[in-house]
């Protein structure tokens, strides 16, 4: 009994033991506990970080392929600047005296840009002067008719043919009266008569000498001298054309390209001297598919983009309106729709002026045009 209730203090004792150590050191079993938990709730917020941020990455991802599906897709065409060039060529041989122009200058319609030296030009000037002359003389002649002195003088021709032809036919009627009385023989009357006829025939062409005289040169002599003047005419009018065109002036107003020859040289007619681009004509070139070809009808507007006229961030963009198009198509290259057939894909060129020209466009600069293909369904 004794020991049973000694054992039992013991255990009270050991118990108390434990109970004093465990409040002696109370700190450092509650430490440990709270820096478990510390863990354990960082592990979960970094586990639903991670979840969200699926999600999220899931959802923008979502929205990014929806947007691309979304947005429309672009076709780019590029096309190159063209202007009006014109050749000026020698329309008549001869030697460059001067060239007035160079290349790069500004020149305005009718100016002049070459000086030419023809002496076979000037000969023929001055023979087409001197027949004018002669043929104006000759026509003046005709329609001026005789000089007045002219006049008398076939006047008094006439008259005195007259009075012989008066004194013819007296002798004559004499002379007949005598023969009818037998006084003289047949001979002398038949002479007389002679004399007589003779004389009448040559008043009368004194008459009409007179008369021609008096009217002057006939209309078809008159009509012929005239042609005449107006021939040479021409032929003057044509020598000074072609010392004018000699002189070369430029057709339009442009800018010099390029000058091909030198001071000095002798240039025979029809070649090309220098080279002039109207900048004010100017228009792109297009070659379209016939997928893209309702897009670029005539009279319709489009926007392209001169890269050379463009900076980073500043495009230069240009208004154009389709002026023309091709009727006749140009093979571009096949494509196969599947394994037993294919088409060929032509392009048809397309030419469009901008709405408002700029003069720092040059011949041969890009021009990109983008189209929406969504409106290749519409």
């Amino acid at each position: 009994m004794t020991d049973s209730h000694n054992d039992l203090n013991k255990a009270d004792l050991a118990d108390d033991s434990h109970t004093t150590n465990d409040l002696e050191h109370p700190s450092t079993n509650y430490q440990r506990t709270t820096d478990k938990d510390k863990d354990s709730s960082v592990i979960k917020k970094s586990i639903l970080a991670l979840v969200i941020l699926g999600v999220l990455g899931l959802i923008a991802y979502g929205l990014f392929k929806s947007s691309q599906n979304s947005a429309p897709e672009t076709i780019t065409l590029q096309g190159q600047m063209q202007m009006r060039q014109t050749s000026i060529a020698a329309k008549v041989p001869g030697r460059i005296a001067k060239i007035l122009v160079s290349e790069g200058d500004m020149v305005q319609a009718g100016q002049q840009l070459i000086e030419m030296d023809s002496p076979e030009i000037n000969a023929k000037i001055n023979q087409a002067r001197a027949g004018k002359q002669a043929a104006q003389s000759q026509l003046d002649k005709a329609q001026n008719g005789a000089r007045p002195q002219e006049i008398a003088q076939a006047k008094a021709a006439w008259q005195a043919n007259k009075a012989a032809s008066d004194l013819a036919q007296n002798t004559y009627q004499r002379v007949n009266r005598l023969y009818e009385e037998g006084l003289i023989a047949r001979q002398k009357r038949d002479e007389a008569y002679a004399q007589y006829l003779a004389t009448q025939d040559q008043t009368e062409a004194a008459r009409l000498q007179y008369e021609l005289a008096m009217e002057g040169a006939r209309s078809e002599d008159k009509s012929a001298a005239a042609a005449q003047v107006a021939q040479v005419d021409a032929q003057l009018e044509e020598a000074l054309v072609a010392r004018e065109e000699a002189n070369l002036k430029s057709p339009i107003s442009g800018v010099v390209d390029s000058v091909i020859v030198n001071t000095g040289e002798v240039i025979g007619q029809g070649v090309p001297i220098l080279t002039l681009v109207n900048t004010d004509d100017q228009w792109v070139v297009l070659n379209v598919t016939e997928t893209y070809l309702n897009q670029f009808a005539i009279g319709q507007q489009f926007t392209g983009t001169i890269p050379a006229l463009s900076s980073a961030n500043n495009p230069f963009d240009m208004q154009f309106i389709v002026y023309a198009s091709s009727s006749l198509s140009d093979f571009a290259t096949w494509r196969p729709t599947n394994n037993d057939d294919g088409f060929d894909v032509r392009t048809f060129e397309i030419k469009a002026r901008p709405v408002s020209p700029d003069t720092r466009i040059r011949a041969g600069m890009s021009v990109i045009v983008t189209i929406d293909s969504s409106l290749l369904q519409e």
